[in-house]
């Protein structure tokens, strides 16, 4: 036996089941029954798991996880709570614990654990490597940094960052760098998924459960059996749902729909929104316990603006994706192409970066993207401060006379409009609110017109 756990407990019944259920994984075991006994074993001999108890006679399991964080990040420590007790398992993983365990204690849900934290315990820096995310901004970096050591441990994470700025790939790295790496990765959209079909998307059915259920259904949570849960746009959740949701969160177990029983489950949760979640909480539209929840850690992804550095390298890792994969991309950028993208103050982030590049692609009459194939908004290349009668001003004096500034600007607005609406000509003049013949004469004054444009 190689691998060795330490247990905690002072109850020796525990202590026993928690042994035995250990030793028939192959795994060795030490037990201490109070945190003096622990900290001394834990100082003298090495370990691959830490379990324990919340309540010991000396003091407290925080204090064994607040040791280990301190003296041996790298060991992976799950707490055991009394049923029910959320608050205290939550405030354990705040503090660094790897996950936790209900009492009693469910044995498969135990087994589960264990596998997980001795897989988290291998990992590798070279297999927890994860190129996926772009860039070497200092945010980047940081963040970077930030997965790797979230990886490892199996707290709910909370991401947040404007609309396009990566939070389902950075949901994606944290899974891919962690002991549930090849188990499923399944992303949900809480806001497109119907409410009254909610209950069943998440948990499952049984056939018969109502009308329209022919056969058994295996819901969201079961697909992410052993992997990771990613709930995008949380926000977007009803209240019901939000009850039922924590609920499978804190017990660790569902109920498809027309079921008898519950089903223990093995799923990582993350979630995401580009909402401010406190201030839905305040408003009473999200759930404070859900909230308390989700948000064990969270974790923040900058806005492209924020890491404008960052935009030669991600521009280049488009083109070559756009280009089928060449390893040098045929398609450059101009040298004010570039120039022109490192001003812009991009409101879609990097969603909005990679929707630019692949229509200048096409616009572009030869290998190489001008300034004027990015059709960027004029609104958005003006400094988004308070100053913006005199950042108007200065735009202006980019160009010869005020009358080819506005004519830009009108340009970019019918651009816009166009490629909101995939370039129906009649429904842009309609969102636009102007007639269909006045619409077709600003496009022919500004250059914009073809031999298509007729009602």
């Amino acid at each position: 036996m190689t691998t060795r756990a330490l247990i905690i407990d002072d109850e020796p019944d525990i202590r026993e089941l928690l042994s035995i259920t250990l030793n028939r994984m192959d795994i060795s075991t030490e037990v201490a029954a109070n945190v003096s006994q622990a900290k001394k074993l834990l100082e003298s001999k090495t370990f691959n798991l830490c379990l324990t108890d919340m309540r010991l006679p000396d003091g407290s399991g925080l204090e064994i996880v607040q040791h280990v964080q301190k003296n041996i990040p790298e060991l992976p420590i799950a707490v055991i709570t009394a049923h029910g007790n959320m608050d205290t398992a939550v405030q354990a993983m705040k503090s660094g614990a790897f996950d936790f365990v209900n009492k009693p204690i469910d044995v498969n849900a135990l087994r589960h654990l264990v596998n997980t934290a001795i897989t988290s315990n291998q990992l590798t820096d070279s297999e927890q490597y994860d190129d996926q995310i772009i860039g070497d901004s200092p945010s980047i970096q940081a963040l970077k940094v930030s997965i790797r050591k979230l990886a490892r441990s199996q707290a709910p994470i909370y991401i947040s960052g404007e609309s396009g700025s990566g939070k389902e790939l950075v949901a994606r790295s944290i899974h891919n760098q962690g002991p549930r790496a090849k188990k499923p990765f399944v992303p949900v959209n809480c806001g497109a998924i119907p409410k009254e079909l909610m209950e069943s998307e998440f948990f499952g059915h049984k056939k018969g459960s109502f009308t329209g259920a022919t056969q058994d259904k295996l819901g969201l949570f079961q697909a992410a059996e052993g992997g990771t849960l990613f709930l995008d746009e949380v926000a977007d959740l009803p209240l019901d749902m939000q009850v039922k949701l924590l609920r499978a969160i804190q017990e660790k177990a569902i109920r498809p729909v027309g079921a008898h029983g519950e089903i223990i489950t093995d799923v990582r949760i993350l979630c995401a929104t580009h909402k401010n979640l406190q201030r839905l909480v305040e408003a009473d539209e999200f759930r404070q316990d859900l909230f308390y929840r989700l948000n064990v850690i969270q974790l923040n992804v900058p806005s492209l603006r924020d890491r404008g550095e960052d935009i030669p390298a991600l521009a280049q890792y488009f083109l070559q994706r756009i280009d089928g994969g060449n390893s040098q991309p045929q398609t450059t950028l101009s040298k004010g192409a570039l120039a022109e993208l490192m001003r812009y103050s991009f409101p879609g982030n990097i969603r909005e970066l990679e929707n630019i590049l692949e229509r200048a692609y096409t616009l572009c009459d030869n290998s190489t993207i001008e300034v004027g194939d990015l059709l960027l908004s004029a609104s958005q290349k003006i400094s988004q401060k308070d100053n913006q009668p005199l950042n108007y001003y200065n735009n202006c004096l980019k160009y010869p006379s005020i009358d080819e500034y506005l004519a830009e600007v009108e340009k970019e607005i019918l651009s816009d409009a166009l490629e909101h609406v995939r370039w129906n000509k009649t429904l842009a003049a309609k969102k636009l609110g102007i007639s269909f013949r006045s619409f077709r004469y600003r496009l022919s004054k500004l250059g914009l017109a073809d031999d298509t444009d007729t009602e």
